[in-house]
């Protein structure tokens, strides 16, 4: 892949266009918003497949338990929006998480990754959406390096260039992941958590405003967010940060309506969980989030399909 090539697969695509999520998506309940805004958007977004990647928190008593949570979440979301027939595009990823950077951790959502991604090609790529540890891209890359220039990976990972340190959960899960993906020949699109992700924040009296009753999908969605928002809250006012919806929009950010990016040279995670000094790869960087529209064309495409 040449460089103008490389640049214009780091803008946001026209036409449209095919798409994979990775996503821990038992993790938090903005996998299952960004699940679904993505497959709401079948006017830009072709999904093909479905990875679910592991994470290890209180929710999970393993990696591997996190990972086989979110496959079954995936599964349940598919149900809610009445998308069963994508069952079958829906793979378990890894147990794991990297043990160094030259090994991958295979797993069936690695290897369709590496199969899948050399039906593309550099002028018409596949688009990795990833929102979580990026530990089945990053052995999807191990298990075939040819495939990084038929990708664009989209991932929402690390904390701004400003911010005190990177380590924001899907980094600090896997670093040896991410700096594989980073370093790695495939366009690389990053959005960060702090300082940037984080003003995409939605309120309780706004999901029952807009969203409730409309569907079984909205309802869903409402009451997992006041859950998880309460145990923090603990009776105050609050916001919920749903950040991996961004990830998605990306994709579909024409005219810079939902968010703003720039062309920079890749800073990667250092395992001292701190931004090393820059490589020689350039990459998108998005530096903002218009919250108020981005907002918007997510409630609409929630509650204006009936699941």
């Amino acid at each position: 892949m040449n460089k103008e090539q490389y640049l214009k697969n780091l803008k946001t695509p026209e036409g449209k266009i095919d798409v994979v999520i990775d996503t821990d998506t038992y993790n938090e309940v903005d996998d299952q918003y960004a699940v679904s805004y993505l497959l709401r958007s079948k006017e830009k977004l072709n999904t093909v497949a479905l990875y679910a990647a592991p994470f290890f928190n209180e929710k999970s008593s393993s990696p591997a338990d996190g990972m086989e949570k979110s496959y079954n979440e995936i599964l349940k979301v598919l149900d809610l929006l009445n998308e069963t027939s994508l069952k079958t595009s829906v793979f378990k990823g890894s147990k794991e998480y990297l043990k160094d950077e030259k090994t991958p951790v295979i797993s069936d959502a690695a290897n369709d990754l590496a199969e899948r991604a050399k039906k593309y090609s550099p002028e018409h790529p596949l688009y990795v959406v990833a929102i979580g540890a990026i530990t089945n891209v990053a052995s999807a890359l191990l298990i075939d390096p040819s495939i990084a220039e038929n990708l664009v990976i989209v991932w929402l990972g690390g904390h701004a260039h400003h911010w005190c340190d990177t380590a924001g959960f899907n980094v600090r899960q896997d670093v040896a992941a991410a700096r594989v993906v980073m370093s790695s020949p495939a366009p690389f699109v990053q959005l960060p958590g702090m300082g940037v992700v984080s003003a995409f924040t939605v309120s309780g009296p706004e999901l029952e405003y807009w969203l409730r009753g409309k569907n079984k999908l909205c309802d869903y969605l409402i009451d997992r967010t006041i859950e998880e928002a309460e145990v923090y809250a603990k009776g105050l006012p609050w916001t919920r940060i749903i950040w991996d919806v961004t990830a998605v929009a990306w994709l579909v950010n024409e005219n810079n309506a939902f968010m703003y990016s720039t062309i920079m040279p890749v800073r990667l995670p250092g395992y001292d969980l701190q931004y090393e000094k820059e490589i020689d790869k350039m990459m998108c960087y998005v530096h903002h989030i218009n919250r108020d529209t981005l907002m918007g064309d997510l409630f609409k495409k929630l509650s204006l399909h009936d699941t």
